[in-house]
């Protein structure tokens, strides 16, 4: 069978087309057709595929093999002739985001001398992997300056077919493949790359491109940008986001960063403040539970704390003397349980896992001095620290855990 056609490669605008279904087969229970001539673009070189309908049924994926284009179907179709339709949106975006790779790469080549060892055009954004540790802030902006730079001058792209021979006549930025004649894209006077995707006419059709973010990924910095539309959705949203933040802290934008930093600095000064009140209202209560305890053992449930707050309580009252503490907690979703004993005993609070754990379905574990469990059957919290109490009890004589 000969190889598919590919009418995107003639001319990346045409959406609509007619074809011969050259070959229909069932895969993992979906229609999956190969056409004599395509203008889907199939998934490929870090490009996704085209989307759109075959005879109105959705094409939802192309793949390529051994220069076959196979098109994946939503439902059945009917073999001999059918009418294609490409969704434009799709490929608009696509060729925006692919050709701005191609000028983004290009001026990391040309400013950072960083060249581009793969390229991912995503869902939502894309990315490249430079083959560059990092790159300065001052350095990062000359290169996205001199990319928009070539959209504003609208410059031409070419696409053509040349022999392995003829490229050496040509500056191209990659080794072109090894095998085969090397489809070319040229974006007049800057860039030069051995390409099958699909691209816009002109430079200016890509619209802004903006890099996003970038990390660091083992030894090489991946840098994720958008193009046109995608750019332009960016935008919209952190302009949003930006006048929100703005009416809400009432200042201009310049002066959003400092009234935020201020903010930033109030809160964390308000979180000292409340954790040294937080700490003296824990120890105030563990006095009052000493004063009022009239054994060495205090069993209690709360009802409305969190777990590190129930642990600092118990350790608080541990502290103070030779007691042990059984504490429970019930939450709307888990029983927990907090054991603690002052280190002078000669206790080992790990020996009441096996005793607690089955009672409330948990898990937990610690050290001799303090112990932690959590689980879900919290109506047998209060058994299981009855069952702990005496467990406890037991491992003293008579009369000797009474408060003094």
């Amino acid at each position: 069978m000969k190889e598919t056609k590919r009418l995107y490669f003639d001319d990346p605008y045409q959406v609509e087309f007619q074809a011969k279904i050259v070959q229909k087969e069932q895969k993992n229970s979906r229609t999956v057709v190969v056409l004599d001539q395509t203008c889907f673009y199939p998934e490929s070189g870090g490009q996704p595929p085209d989307k759109g309908t075959l005879e109105n049924k959705e094409v939802i994926h192309v793949y390529e093999q051994e220069g076959k284009i196979y098109h994946v179907l939503e439902d059945d179709i009917a073999a001999g002739r059918v009418k294609g339709k490409l969704d434009w949106e799709t490929r608009l975006d696509h060729i925006q985001q692919h050709a701005g790779q191609h000028i983004l790469s290009q001026s990391f080549y040309k400013i950072c001398g960083g060249e581009t060892l793969s390229f991912r055009l995503g869902r939502t954004s894309s990315t490249i992997d430079l083959g560059l540790n990092q790159i300065p802030d001052d350095r990062m902006d000359r290169v996205e300056r001199l990319a928009n730079q070539i959209v504003f001058q609208d410059r031409k792209i070419r696409t053509y077919f040349m022999d392995k021979d003829e490229v050496q006549n040509i500056p191209l930025r990659k080794p072109p493949p090894q095998k085969g004649r090397i489809r070319v894209v040229e974006i007049e006077g800057f860039d030069y790359s051995p390409c099958g995707g699909t691209h816009p006419r002109r430079t200016g059709e890509i619209g802004l491109i903006k890099v996003v973010n970038r990390e660091r990924v083992k030894k090489n910095l991946r840098v994720e940008f958008l193009c046109g539309g995608r750019a332009r959705e960016d935008y919209a949203q952190k302009n949003s986001t930006l006048n929100q933040l703005t009416q809400l802290f009432s200042v201009k934008a310049p002066q959003l960063i400092s009234s935020v930093e201020k903010l930033f600095l109030d809160l964390k000064s308000q979180k000292k403040r409340s954790e040294k009140l937080q700490k003296k209202l824990v120890q105030y209560e563990a006095d009052k539970i000493v004063r009022e305890a009239p054994e060495k053992i205090i069993q209690r449930v709360f009802g409305e704390r969190g777990p590190q707050e129930l642990r600092n309580l118990a350790l608080n009252i541990i502290k103070k003397d030779e007691f042990v503490v059984l504490f429970g907690l019930k939450t709307p979703e888990r029983a927990h349980v907090v054991l603690a004993c002052s280190e002078n005993l000669s206790l080992d609070m790990r020996e009441l896992i096996p005793v607690i754990s089955p009672l409330i379905q948990g898990k937990g574990g610690g050290r001799p001095s303090l112990v932690e469990l959590a689980g879900e059957e919290r109506e047998g919290l209060k058994t299981a620290l009855d069952e702990a109490y005496s467990f406890i009890k037991k491992k003293f004589p008579p009369d000797s855990l009474n408060q003094k």
